[in-house]
């Protein structure tokens, strides 16, 4: 199943408007190009909405909030609700910040999402209305260890029952969750932690899938993950001994480039709730 999302992708090559943050604009239109789908990207209120209108999906990143793109991600994410198209929000730094937090409630509450992918602290705040973050990283107070699998699932679980979208928790372990689907992933590399962006290409490619997949959206969002952890194990894998974190993403971004749908069954590591 993971071969057959890889493949629809790459089949269909969805278009993907990104309302996302401008450190790592450059790094999601990478992604997306790599993965198989298209980028494009318009965060002008006067601009938004026609191009989500031509559009197959919507990813709206936080990362880098201003007076000019609330109002942007708003009227988009409400044209894409009456168009059906899926609609990813990746809450960066929520918690972090009085503006993020409240912008991404506001977002959660207005729009239809189909899924919602952030670090365990964002994921936390949304579903509480308050949390803490360390800058865009997860609060070490919130890291998911064996010990607190179980009771993590529970609360994707609840906060996707509540929300109607699919769940996704990214980090050392990633869960994806649905009111009664869970996928647990163990692909990855420490060194994702080393460079900006990975989450925010992560939410991108998923945005492809999710829009090339939309029988789907929770095998949609695991095939996502799952690829993603994939390409760092391959990239870190091509490191040279000389190599540092900035050639760590263009071979991220090459892995996923060159993964293929035998390669991704092969290599992934995650099981099914």
């Amino acid at each position: 199943m993971l071969k057959s999302n890889l493949n629809q992708v790459r089949s269909t090559t969805p278009l993907v408007h990104n309302i996302t943050n401008y450190v790592t604009v450059n790094d999601c239109a990478n992604i997306l190009i790599a993965c198989g789908g298209a980028p494009i990207m318009a965060d002008d209120v006067d601009d938004a909405v026609e191009i989500t209108a031509i559009c197959g999906g919507l990813n709206l990143n936080i990362g880098t909030l201003n007076s000019r793109t609330i109002p942007a991600m708003m009227t988009a994410g409400i044209r894409a609700g009456e168009l059906n198209h899926p609609i990813l929000l990746d809450p960066v730094g929520a918690g972090a910040s009085t503006l993020r937090t409240q912008t991404a409630l506001n977002l959660v509450e207005t729009l239809p999402l189909t899924a919602i992918r952030g670090n365990i602290s964002e994921i936390k705040t949304l579903a509480t209305g308050t949390g803490a973050t360390r800058g865009v990283d997860a609060d070490v107070a919130d890291t998911v260890t064996p010990e607190t699998l179980d009771a993590v699932i529970a609360f994707a679980q609840e906060f996707a029952a509540k929300t109607g979208a699919v769940i996704t928790i990214t980090g050392a372990t990633d869960i994806v969750a649905t009111g009664d689907r869970v996928g647990i992933i163990r692909n990855g590399v420490p060194m994702m932690a080393d460079i900006t962006g990975s989450g925010c290409m992560l939410s991108a490619m998923a945005t492809a899938y999710l829009t090339a997949n939309p029988g789907d959206p929770f095998m949609a969002m695991v095939a996502a993950v799952c690829a993603m952890g994939v390409a760092g194990e391959i990239a870190v894998k091509n490191m040279l001994p000389t190599d540092g974190n900035a050639t760590f993403r263009n071979r991220l971004i090459d892995a996923i480039y060159h993964l293929d749908g035998d390669t991704l069954e092969g290599r992934a590591s995650y099981e099914l709730r």
